[in-house]
């Protein structure tokens, strides 16, 4: 059977559009008052770093957890985007304990960006990604643990969880998942590369 090329990158942008990483242990409880997605509680509260295009008016956010393949893949499908959008990339502790360890050292790096991508290079090759010291500073360990509550506090429950104000509506849009660049644009109402 042969499909048509646009249904084929359809197909795969759904498939990549529900594909996210959650916690391995399944006990994790939904928080007991969901709050509502909410962009000036995010730029108030989280403490990420950020990639791409510092000075424009649209900020994407992303929480991420460093032991997420899905987060790899949507941060290389964010990449040609960068030019257009600042995306703010927030690290969560909820895979494993490297979560935290590469979470930090992302956070207290001179060029976040640069070893974002070696990260991410390094995970999705299978390799782990960057080596990081478990030795996390207490404040930066907070930092994280205040971004995952933050994170549990919306009712989501896999990442990576992308929230931002969709360009061409203006209404403020989240959705867990990686995604292609194709299908990021659109969601962040922003055109393709």
């Amino acid at each position: 059977m042969k499909f048509h090329p646009l249904l084929s990158i359809v197909l795969l942008s759904i498939a990549l559009g529900i594909s996210g990483c959650s916690p391995q242990d399944s006990t994790k409880t939904a928080a007991a008052s969901k709050r509502e997605v909410s962009l000036p509680t995010i730029a108030a509260q989280a403490k990420g770093f950020s990639a791409g295009a510092l000075m424009s008016s649209n900020t994407v956010y992303v929480f991420f957890d460093t032991q997420c393949s899905h987060c790899g893949h949507l941060w290389q499908a964010s990449e040609p985007l960068q030019r257009k959008v600042k995306f703010v990339w927030i690290p969560i502790g909820m895979i494993n304990a490297s979560s935290k360890a590469q979470g930090a050292a992302l956070l207290t790096a001179a060029s976040p960006a640069a070893l974002m991508t070696e990260h991410e290079t390094s995970l999705l090759a299978g390799q782990g990604g960057i080596a990081a010291s478990s030795s996390v500073n207490p404040e930066i360990e907070q930092s994280i643990k205040n971004n995952t509550q933050l994170f549990n506090s919306f009712g989501a429950d896999a990442v990576p969880f992308i929230v931002a104000k969709n360009m061409k509506s203006g209404q403020t849009v989240s959705q867990a998942g990686a995604m292609t660049t194709v299908a990021l644009a659109e969601f962040l109402g922003v055109d393709a590369p």
